[in-house]
């Protein structure tokens, strides 16, 4: 059965509930004022900026890593078979995009 409070045990309990309720209130406040949610929004994008940025990062990295080892061997040395017809293909390119730059300027 329910036990009988006191007056005072009852005014109490709605002194400490009024006072929790002032401190959810102050806490919702503070989460909604408009200054709190720009702040996490920019938090929240800084983030994501910073998580692509890393993403990005590494997969550039390995990109250029795989590169790397298709053109030099385990001792970091330059593979010839591979460094020369690409540097042909660059170099021919490269007169071409030349070449009808010229024609352009006619």
């Amino acid at each position: 059965m329910s036990e009988s409070r006191t007056p005072a045990q009852i005014e109490a309990d709605i002194v400490r509930r009024r006072e929790q309720l002032a401190v959810t209130l102050d806490e919702i406040g503070i989460r909604m004022h408009p200054k709190t949610i720009i702040g996490d929004a920019k938090a929240k994008v800084a983030s994501t900026v910073d998580q692509t940025a890393g993403r990005a990062f590494v997969a550039v990295n390995r990109v250029v890593s795989d590169v790397k080892a298709r053109f030099t061997d385990a001792d970091g040395a330059p593979r010839l078979e591979r460094v020369v017809p690409a540097a042909l293909v660059a170099v021919a390119v490269i007169g071409l995009l030349a070449r009808s730059s010229r024609k352009g300027r006619r």
